[in-house]
């Protein structure tokens, strides 16, 4: 018999088998289908999102031959693609800008061409007003096809219509049938269709024909000084050359001497020979990094993925060899040997793997094609065209295929080394655990986490992630003894617990590979969540608020608006909840007016908070002997000090208010309650009485503060200048002042705040600059149009600031980690339990048999699939955070580094670890797990009697 015609027959067993058992095997087909659909689905979005030379071109220019621009720099010289160009000349001084170049007097005879210009504006909405870009580009030519798409309605056409993208839309509350006004100059436009630009679906901007905007509203501001001219962007050309011939390089060339730059779809896809660009024989072309750099992390990705499927899927073969033990028993009678028994078991990965890698394959572009507009979405930009690369699908499928053989492999060997005796009684023998693999797995460990821990110290983020694995792997060899010293922690429990500790114990052949795979899958969520949860922390302690927390401002741009403030307040009252009262304040300056006269040098007043030095008063971490201290210190000590109020606004600090560099403002105690959030009746009272507070102590010396203040009148400014005359004066005062205790000295925006009377009394002049609200969180897009609108009404010249945090992008990852982890978790516990029972209906019928409670059945098995996920989430969270703090630590070196060459660089670098994720994954999913399975197990069973 030919080696084929024995795996004929086997794979024919196999195949019933797998038909026989129809739970297990889709099962197992699940487990190989749903990785190979995932990396399927990711191939083919990632293949179809990557846009070719050609949809990036079409994106750009639309159905056009050419893109032209003045880049209003002379003659230049460029590459065929238009990425890079640069002066003919590069040593040419140019002081100013050249004269603008008529670009249509460089497209080649015989071309048609189309304008594209954009200009910033304000327009009105549903609810108030919003800023956007409003494009000057006919959308209907035939050449916009491809840069512009119709999704309903119409185009515009004319003077006095638009269309608009679909997300200009959701954001202000418009429809098409509906006006807006562009309120620069006054000029109503009716929405007439929706407008989408394939590379760029997050766009929010207005479309109208040449003509309809720009040109009218320069006409406006010619004739009403009232209105500010259009601040327009250059003008480009869409240019369709002569039919059969487009753009050329020669065309290209002869406008680069003009000093247009084009894009030309003809030389970008058929390039000339490199002797024929002469940028190239002053530049190197240049190289824009390759993808190889992803191959070992790929590969990486790739071999655990297979490693986790085989963990998962190699104890349900192993339970259908065992239920399959009398037929290969019987196989053994009929003469056949170890070959044929190996052989029909890995027949069954061979016909397992290949139906859940097609099924995969053939699901993964299926779903691809069905959510293909959610991932356009998400992408920000249209597919050029549905991509299915062959040859890696064809690979994809292979790596299934492969897995499924790989998972049966071990099942396959155990099999074939059973007596036939032992196959046809049903009796499995008694086997001693292997002492070599713990052993060689403790080394693989200590190994691994060697190389991690030098990796991190000495900054090698490749040899932390290979120590990493490493580690992992040596783990999973761990794994087996784990599992045996679990059945001796149960002889104090009840029943059901102590008998599935013990079970897990006995049978660590089933029980290890799926705690393996839990570990594998919850240490890779673990060391991601961590990480970000640290880089997080980081940023969040990086960024510089432009307000306090919990709190939004009314600002007035000073030119003869504050006067009108208290229409701006009752605007933002009227729209939008506050939680708290309001507190108002003035800005204050000494001379004239900075704001108003700063045309001229030294031309208006200054006001300083003069700053005590010595210990306490001067930042160690600038100046003298900087360097040297912060090569000393650690990343704790850094952060104490640049905490601390003396070096606390040395670097980059918050200017929402206009209160100047000092940071001074004129306010009463509302402002304490409101904004600062300083509850100390002391200090109120302290600002009743005249006497200023102070926010940060660093700017005090015995209670005292120090003001410097410059009272110089410009000659322009006759009404100050006729009560000042003569030379401008120099004041210093010294200041009793309240201080506050240090933790105030972060707050945003402020430094001093003085009582309208101490101002008046230094002959500083002040005028109202906003109010303060306190509010539960930030304003809504439509709240902020709604205010912004009302405002407008109110006759203009105010803004509303906001401050709405770091951010907290990395929630949503987190909880995808999350329920990855949770899902693998509870199939492999499902997986075990099942087993489990399977191979427990003997020791169930005893316990029936004898008398047991039903609902120990129910128990036993809720605790069984409890033990697997503990067990595995525990040791993945262990696991996980290895990687997770050693990556953490090459950071850390790094701040170091920065920090001592630049003491006014943060070096904080802290290790967060991500509780609620770790709270779900060690507590919830083992619950949950737990519970599942108790719930869906039947507490009876039909008594059998017992073989032997």
């Amino acid at each position: 018999m030919s080696v084929f015609t024995g795996w004929r027959a086997a794979l024919r067993i196999a195949g019933r088998d797998a038909m026989r058992a129809k739970g297990r095997s889709a099962l197992v087909v699940a487990m190989i289908a749903v990785p190979v659909l995932g990396v399927t689905a990711l191939d083919v979005t990632y293949r179809s999102m990557t846009p070719t030379t050609a949809e990036k071109l079409t994106g750009q220019m639309g159905a056009a031959d050419a893109l032209f621009a003045d880049q209003q720099m002379g003659p230049l010289e460029q590459m065929p693609d238009g990425e890079m160009f640069q002066q003919t000349d590069p040593d040419a001084p140019v002081s100013q800008p050249p004269p603008p170049v008529d670009v249509t007097t460089t497209f080649p005879k015989g071309s048609r061409a189309i304008s594209i210009q954009s200009v910033p504006a304000s327009v009105t909405t549903e609810y108030g007003i919003a800023n956007t870009d409003i494009y000057e580009f006919r959308t209907s030519d035939g050449m916009a096809r491809g840069k512009t798409d119709l999704v309903r309605g119409s185009y515009p056409h004319g003077t006095g219509e638009m269309a608009a993208t679909e997300l200009f839309l959701e954001e202000t509350g418009l429809s098409v049938g509906s006006t807006t006004t562009v309120r620069n100059y006054g000029a109503k436009f009716k929405i007439t269709g929706v407008i989408e630009q394939p590379n760029d679906l997050k766009s929010r901007a207005l479309f109208a024909d040449p003509g309809a905007v720009i040109a009218p509203w320069k006409a406006k501001a010619d004739h009403d000084k009232k209105v500010l001219p259009p601040n327009t962007t250059p003008k480009e050309w869409l240019v369709k050359g002569p039919d059969g011939v487009g753009v050329t390089w020669p065309d290209v060339m002869k406008a680069n001497k003009s000093g247009v730059l084009v894009t030309s779809r003809q030389v970008a896809l058929d390039p000339p020979p490199d002797s024929e660009v002469p940028l190239l024989k002053k530049t190197e072309r240049p190289n824009w990094g390759s993808s190889g750099d992803w191959s070992p992390a790929l590969l990486t990705v790739v071999s655990m993925a297979v490693l986790e499927i085989v963990l998962l899927a190699g104890p349900a073969f192993a339970v259908g060899a065992r239920r399959s033990r009398r037929q290969l028993g019987l196989l053994g009678t009929c003469g056949g040997d170890r070959r044929h028994v190996r052989a029909v078991v890995l027949g069954g990965g061979l016909v397992l793997g290949g139906v859940g890698a097609v099924t995969g394959v053939v699901l993964g572009v299926g779903l691809t094609v069905a959510f293909r507009p959610m991932l356009e979405n998400w992408a920000g930009h249209r597919f050029g065209s549905l991509v299915i690369p062959p040859t890696e699908l064809l690979l994809i499928a292979a790596i299934g295929l492969v897995t499924g053989l790989l998972a049966a492999f071990v099942p396959a060997v155990v099999a074939s080394r059973q007596s036939i005796l032992e196959s046809l009684t049903g009796r499995r023998g008694v086997r001693r655990s292997s002492r070599v693999l713990p052993v060689v797995g403790a080394c693989v460990l200590a190994l691994g986490c060697a190389a991690a821990v030098y990796g991190a110290t000495s900054g090698d983020e490749t040899l932390v992630a290979g120590g990493s694995v490493v580690a992992e792997l040596g783990m999973l060899g761990c794994i087996p003894v784990v599992v045996g010293l679990l059945g001796r922690l149960g002889h104090r429990l009840p029943l059901s617990p102590r008998m599935a500790l013990r079970d897990a114990a006995r049978n660590r052949g089933r029980t290890a590979p799926a705690v393996a795979a839990v570990m594998a899958a919850v240490a890779g969520s673990v060391a991601i969540a961590t990480y970000m949860s640290s880089k997080a922390t980081e940023h969040e302690y990086e960024y510089t608020p432009s307000l306090a927390q919990g709190t939004i401002a009314v600002m007035s741009n000073g030119d003869g608006s504050a006067e009108r403030l208290p229409l701006a307040r009752a605007a933002v009252e009227r729209n939008m909840t506050v939680s708290g009262g309001h507190a108002d304040f003035k800005r204050v300056w000494a001379g004239s007016d900075c704001n108003v006269y700063y045309e001229e040098e030294n031309g208006c007043g200054t006001l300083q908070l003069v700053k005590p030095t010595g210990e306490g008063h001067t930042c160690p971490l600038k100046g003298k002997g900087a360097r040297e201290l912060a090569a000393r210190l650690s990343a704790d000590e850094h952060k104490k000090l640049m905490n601390s109020p003396a070096c606390l606004g040395e670097g980059m600090s918050s200017q929402a208010f206009p209160a100047g560099e000092d940071q001074i403002l004129v306010a009463d105690a509302n402002m304490l309650s409101t904004y600062v959030k300083l509850d100390d009746p002391a200090a109120a009272d302290a600002l009743a009485a005249g006497t200023p507070v102070l926010l940060n102590p660093a700017y005090a010396k015995d209670g005292e503060v120090t003001l410097t203040a410059v009272h110089k009148y410009n000659d322009r400014d006759k009404e100050n200048r006729k009560q000042h005359p003569g030379k401008a004066r120099t004041t210093t005062d010294r200041l009793k002042v309240y201080v506050a205790p240090a933790k105030y000295a972060a707050t945003p925006g402020v430094r001093l705040i003085l009582p309208q009377k101490t101002a008046d009394r230094l002959g500083l002049h002040t005028q109202p600059a906003g109010s303060v609200y306190a509010v539960s969180q930030p304003p809504s897009n439509a709240e902020q149009q709604r205010i912004d609108g009302a405002l407008e009404q109110a006759g203009g010249g105010f803004w509303l600031q906001t401050d709405s945090g770091p951010g907290q992008d990395e929630n949503t990852l987190l909880l995808v980690l999350t329920l990855f982890a949770g899902v693998v978790t509870l199939g492999a516990a499902a997986i075990t339990t099942g087993l489990a029972k399977a191979d427990a209906e003997a020791d169930l019928t005893t316990l029936s048999a004898i008398g047991a409670p039903p609902g120990v059945r129910r128990t036993l098995t809720g605790f069984q699939c409890l033990v697997v996920a503990l067990t595995g989430v525990v040791l993945g969270t262990i696991t996980g955070l290895v990687p997770a703090v050693a990556l953490r630590l090459v950071d850390l070196r790094e701040a170091l580094a920065a920090m001592r060459a630049d003491p006014m660089e943060s070096a904080y670098t802290p290790i967060v670890l991500p509780w609620s994720t770790l709270a779900v994954l060690v507590v919830g999913v083992p619950l949950l797990a737990g519970a599942l399975a108790a719930a869906i197990t039947r507490s009876r069973q039909a008594l059998a009697r017992r073989a032997g």
